[in-house]
């Protein structure tokens, strides 16, 4: 009889351990990472990068203990759930949404998300950075060429993940160049977006703006 006394204390206490611990990874999972989102929205405020890795390292710690207590499904539903914080680390969502804008041709669109990134050097890994700088290279390439050959410029300081990025880049750096009649520096560019364009999806542009060249 007393066995089974002893019994029944010991279990109460891990029974309410794993239920606080259960919604401790709950509120991580459906509060925590939404309302990061939310915050950046709604408040104008970008967290620093490295919480999205803290995100990840609590989601891991939260797998490891369903692991121990033989919850093996709910320790592999998280363990899978870190590789989506991790991937906002690298792929930020504000870039990817800009970029989704973009293909659509919605430039006041991109330029609202990118509005949200308040402090890049904080929010975002050096190549984001790149692309951050490159978006809004692209957006101001019609209507500011001086601040457009900036942020390509600074683009290509910080690097970017593809070469056909790159190659749009210098291409644009390219034009601006050839529009200031800085003939050599235009051509250099447009050799190097030339080798960068690998797929040849820009043969027709650069072979448009050497024969403009040609005219100068």
């Amino acid at each position: 009889m007393s066995l089974v006394v002893l019994n029944s204390v010991i279990l109460k206490p891990s029974a309410n351990i794993q239920r606080l611990l259960f919604l401790a990874s709950g509120f991580i999972i459906f509060f925590l990472i939404p309302f990061a989102i939310f915050a950046d929205i709604n408040l104008n405020t970008m967290f620093h990068k490295n919480i999205k890795l803290i995100i990840a390292g609590l989601l891991v710690v939260a797998a490891v203990w369903q692991f121990t207590e033989s919850n093996i499904g709910n320790g592999i539903f998280l363990i899978l759930l870190t590789a989506f914080p991790i991937f906002l680390y690298f792929k930020n969502e504000f870039i990817l949404l800009a970029f989704l804008k973009l293909r659509k041709q919605d430039f006041e669109g991109a330029k609202k998300w990118l509005a949200y990134i308040k402090n890049p050097e904080g929010a975002l890994v050096r190549k984001q950075q790149g692309y951050f700088n490159y978006l809004h290279g692209i957006m101001l390439s019609q209507t500011n060429l001086n601040q457009s050959e900036k942020y390509f410029k600074k683009a290509i300081e910080l690097g970017l993940s593809m070469d056909m990025d790159l190659a749009v880049a210098k291409l644009n750096l390219a034009g601006i160049a050839m529009s200031r009649r800085r003939k050599l520096e235009a051509t250099n560019l447009l050799n190097e977006a030339k080798k960068l364009d690998k797929q040849n999806m820009l043969a027709d542009q650069i072979k448009m703006m050497k024969d403009q060249m040609k005219k100068i």
